[in-house]
């Protein structure tokens, strides 16, 4: 791992028990900063009220107003998204009804990036709108740096995602594809636990300034190009606990892979650092702790080029 990630570690990273409710409001009214929650949604009826109506029990009531605006974007749901959406509270905007001389493709980018046509916030806070058990430090937790630092630009929420009852199991694409394709070519962003994951807030002079992948590599993208616009001290990770969600296919999961290094490939032709070692990380007590092995990046070649084995089958 880069000594600058190394720094940035422990300089960038934290809980988010880091930053009480108290100090949140203060920072907010110091700085006069206003706070929209995006979430995309597409067919989640399941888990979109409880998620809205925690946000708005919890982060926009009287004694805790950090919240001032929570929008569902509908992304073309086929059951009641949309409804259960409204009825806990959420403002429900349907994609299509957003910048409709253009457009829509399908994906959870072009969801993310209409958002921007119909929210206000200062800071804007995206959530996945698949979530069990969703607790209102995902998003207290991922603002909060943004309210209390005015250098930091971008947060992403950490997590475990523990897959089938196994602790750190979740995020295949991420160990499979996103973790050594940062790795390998954006080394500073080694030290992002969760480079993957659908819970992060940005200032809006930042996203606005970006480029939004249509499809799955858009938090790789963000996340990308935050770096070479902000710089890598401009951005954060704060841990949140434990993300508990639904999975996908193996081929959902082969899709997903296959655009985020569509999004990479784009980027790669900029031309950047490779480096050929991979960080991965582990939970221990409180915290994670980074481990950084080398790649392989010797290949043998063929054999039958191998002037010894060429003349055994040639004898």
């Amino acid at each position: 791992m880069l000594e600058e990630v190394e720094r940035w570690l422990q300089a960038r990273s934290w809980s988010a028990a880091d930053r009480p409710p108290e100090q949140l409001l203060a920072a907010k009214a110091a700085h006069g900063q206003s706070i929209s929650v995006v979430l995309p949604a597409l067919n989640e009826e399941a888990t979109v009220g409880e998620i809205v109506a925690t946000i708005r029990r919890d982060l926009m009531g009287p004694a805790f107003p950090l919240v001032d605006e929570l929008v569902v974007i509908d992304s073309g749901s086929t059951d009641q998204t949309a409804k259960a959406a409204a009825e806990a509270g959420a403002r429900v905007v349907h994609r299509d009804e957003i910048l409709p001389r253009v457009p829509a493709l399908p994906g959870k980018g072009e969801v993310l990036w209409r958002s921007l046509l119909v929210t206000t916030g200062d800071v804007v806070c995206f959530v996945d709108a698949d979530l069990k058990d969703f607790d209102a430090s995902f998003v207290s937790g991922i603002v909060g740096p943004l309210l209390t630092d005015p250098h930091l630009q971008f947060v992403k929420a950490t997590y475990d995602r523990p897959l089938d009852g196994a602790a750190g199991q979740g995020g295949r694409v991420t160990e499979l594809m996103a973790r050594p394709l940062l790795n390998l070519h954006w080394p500073q962003l080694a030290g992002f636990v969760q480079p993957l994951g659908g819970e992060y807030a940005a200032r809006r002079s930042l996203l606005e300034r970006l480029p939004f992948p249509v499809g799955y590599g858009v938090e790789l993208g963000l996340l990308i190009d935050s770096l070479h616009t902000v710089g890598l001290d401009a951005l954060a990770q704060v841990d949140v606990g434990v993300r508990i969600h639904r999975h996908q296919d193996g081929q959902a999961l082969g899709r997903m892979a296959a655009a985020i290094y569509r999004t990479a490939q784009l980027r790669l032709s900029r031309g950047h650092l490779i480096r050929p070692s991979l960080t991965q990380f582990e939970r221990i007590g409180s915290g994670f702790v980074p481990r950084t092995h080398p790649v392989d990046t010797e290949e043998r070649p063929p054999m039958r080029e191998i002037a010894e084995y060429a003349a055994r089958h040639a004898a």
